[in-house]
């Protein structure tokens, strides 16, 4: 009988003694992440400050590129702002909202005004620059100066020679009155256009044509009748 107890006892598990569970683990990996967050967060905000100069002079010159583009014939620039109805030349320095660029020729006549532009494309939002010249009430050139449309489709609005021929001499005349275009810029289907007013759209990327069609619908329904109001002024 006393072996048996015996027996017993000695198949007993020896109580472990309990470890306290160790925080300090856990803490230091909580705060080193934190550190390293905190670091690249630091880090990134460096990145941006000491690049963002860079990055707004890359900005200026392809504008200022662009601007001479749009407007065929152009050898200089002045930049003017609208005001309560007016247009006003911008002092050197200085920055608008709204900017208009008039272009002239060597022998300082207006050949036409660089006007910004921007809309919702199909992946976001789609700026341009086109120009509009007086002497035909007419859009004479076209430029897309930021774009995220798909690639190989959508980025035809960019590149595609037919698609671009559209705003060689783009109809956009104003009512008798002076108040609104006589015939806003519409889109059509791919070579069907009769009118000097239509946009042929580029097959397999109607939305990203649609895009531009709408901005330009837009933008010149407020741009044109200001640019003719102000004639006067931007002549010189």
């Amino acid at each position: 009988m006393a072996q048996a107890t015996g027996d017993m006892e000695n198949n007993q598990q020896t109580p472990q003694p309990i470890i306290p569970e160790d925080t300090t683990t856990g803490t230091t990996m909580v705060l080193t992440m934190g550190l390293i967050g905190l670091a690249c967060a630091i880090l990134i905000v460096l990145t941006y400050q000491s690049t963002q100069a860079t990055i707004e002079e890359n900005k200026a010159r392809f504008l200022e590129k662009a601007i001479f583009e749009v407007l065929p014939n152009t050898t200089g620039k002045v930049t003017y702002a609208a005001e309560h109805g007016a247009l006003g030349q911008m002092p050197a320095g200085k920055q608008a909202e709204m900017e208009y660029y008039a272009g002239y020729n060597d022998r300082q006549q207006l050949t036409g005004i660089a006007i910004p532009a921007e809309g919702p494309g199909f992946q976001d939002i789609v700026r341009i620059l086109y120009g509009y010249a007086p002497a035909c009430r007419c859009i004479v050139g076209m430029k897309v100066l930021e774009s995220k449309e798909t690639p190989g489709l959508g980025t035809k609005i960019e590149t595609d020679p037919v698609f671009l021929k559209n705003f060689e001499t783009l109809d956009v005349r104003l009512t008798p009155d002076g108040n609104a275009i006589a015939n806003p810029i519409v889109l059509v289907k791919p070579r069907q256009k009769e009118n000097p007013w239509e946009i042929d759209a580029i097959s397999g990327a109607t939305i990203s044509s649609q895009a531009i069609a709408d901005i330009l619908q837009a933008s010149t329904a407020d741009a044109v009748p200001l640019i003719e109001k102000n004639l006067d002024t931007l002549t010189r």
